[in-house]
């Protein structure tokens, strides 16, 4: 068995390699490219469903999870939604990526929405599995579950 000064010493061995092996990744490593989804995302924070809408189909970019899920998102925030429509791109979404955390809470306030609770919570499940630490997502999910059982298992509000 190895004295604890030894073991300490190739702890801190181990720990200054990896430091080293980071860094030097991190420096080689490309400047990431810029986010195509930036204009959608803006729309969105305006509430121009619409013109989300317009913009995801000029960029068409179907094999996207994020593309996917903001699909889901804008047909359901739409004037006239479109809940099959956005259940199916929710779904896409999570079977590019099944731990897609926008999807997973997205599609379960969909489920509040279409009065489905058991998916929605089948759902808040998966982003609890998906989630290392309660997230955002998470607790907006569960928050929106929590509302739609206190009036009654109805849907209330806008999620």
């Amino acid at each position: 068995m190895k004295n604890p000064l030894t073991r300490l010493i190739g702890i801190a061995m181990l720990a200054l390699f990896a430091h080293i092996v980071y860094a030097a990744g991190a420096e080689s490593s490309p400047v990431p490219a810029t986010d195509a989804l930036a204009s959608v995302r803006e729309h969105l924070a305006a509430k121009k469903w619409a013109a989300a809408i317009d913009e995801l189909k000029r960029i068409n970019d179907t094999g996207n999870a994020d593309w996917n899920n903001l699909m889901g998102y804008s047909l359901r925030k739409a004037a006239k939604p479109d809940f099959a429509g956005a259940e199916r791109y929710y779904n896409d979404a999570l079977r590019i990526n099944p731990q897609h955390r926008g999807a997973l809470e997205y599609s379960g306030e969909l489920y509040l929405m279409t009065n489905n609770l058991p998916m929605a919570e089948k759902r808040l499940s998966a982003l609890n599995q998906a989630c290392f630490l309660p997230c955002a997502e998470f607790t907006q999910l569960k928050q929106a579950v929590e509302r739609y059982k206190a009036a009654g298992n109805q849907y209330k509000g806008n999620y």
